[in-house]
C-alpha cells in the first residue's frame, strides 16, 4: 500500500505573518518526507483548502490521507467542523480515504514540551 499523504491542517489567517511557521514547518516535512509526502491546507480564509489538497492527491493517485490539525485543543474545529470537510471530500471522491489524527496541542510530546517551556520562562 502506498504511503499516505500527511496533511498539516490549520485554521488559516488574513495575516501573512500568521502563516510563516506553518510554511516553514511543510518545507522541513518536505525534506524528510518529499515533496508529494506532506501539504499544508486551512480551514478557512487561507488557501488551499482540504478539498482542494484532497483533489490534488486524488490526481495523483493517493487513496489515504492522514490529516493532522495544528491545533491545541480537540475543541469546535477539531470536531464539528473538520470532520464534515472530510467526508465530503470522500463523498467527492470515492476510494479517497481521510483519518483524521488527534489535535497536535493534545499530543503528550508536545504537552510535555509546553511545560518545560513554560517552566524556562517562569524564571
Amino acid at each position: 500500500m502506498a504511503r499516505p499523504l500527511l496533511v498539516i491542517f490549520t485554521h488559516g489567517s488574513r495575516d501573512p505573518r500568521w502563516l510563516e511557521p506553518f510554511e516553514q514547518l511543510e518545507e522541513a516535512l518536505k525534506a524528510k518526507l518529499g515533496e508529494d509526502g506532506v501539504r499544508l491546507a486551512h480551514l478557512e480564509v487561507t488557501p488551499p483548502t482540504l478539498m482542494d489538497v484532497a483533489a490534488e492527491a486524488v490526481e495523483r493517485e493517493v487513496r489515504r490521507i492522514r490529516l493532522l490539525p495544528l491545533f491545541m485543543a480537540g475543541g469546535g474545529h477539531v470536531a464539528n467542523d473538520i470532520p464534515p470537510l472530510a467526508e465530503e471530500a470522500m463523498a467527492r471522491f470515492p476510494g479517497l480515504h481521510i483519518e483524521i489524527l488527534p489535535a497536535i496541542g493534545e499530543h503528550p510530546r508536545l504537552v510535555d514540551l509546553m511545560y518545560e517551556i513554560a517552566l524556562e520562562e517562569a524564571k
